[in-house]
């Protein structure tokens, strides 16, 4: 069984400033605003938060739905 990662690197489709960042674990993070630009960036649809938008890792609870998944799913 594999590892959850809990940080992620952030990256701001507008401007392109990145950031890592620790993921919360109990929740999604649905909001997050961008430092550089201050644009407020949203999950794309289909996606449940910002980290599985932008971030160079999915939040934990996609990372755990992943590793429960059956092979070949």
């Amino acid at each position: 069984m594999g590892t959850i990662v809990l940080e992620s690197e952030l990256t701001c489709p507008r401007c392109g400033h990145a950031k890592r960042m620790l993921m919360p674990t109990g929740a999604c993070q649905f909001f997050y605003e961008c430092e550089n630009c201050h644009a407020v960036l949203r999950p794309n649809p289909g996606d449940c938060c910002v980290f599985c938008s932008f971030g160079s890792v999915k939040c934990p609870p996609q990372q755990q739905q992943t590793m429960n998944a059956p092979p070949g799913a």
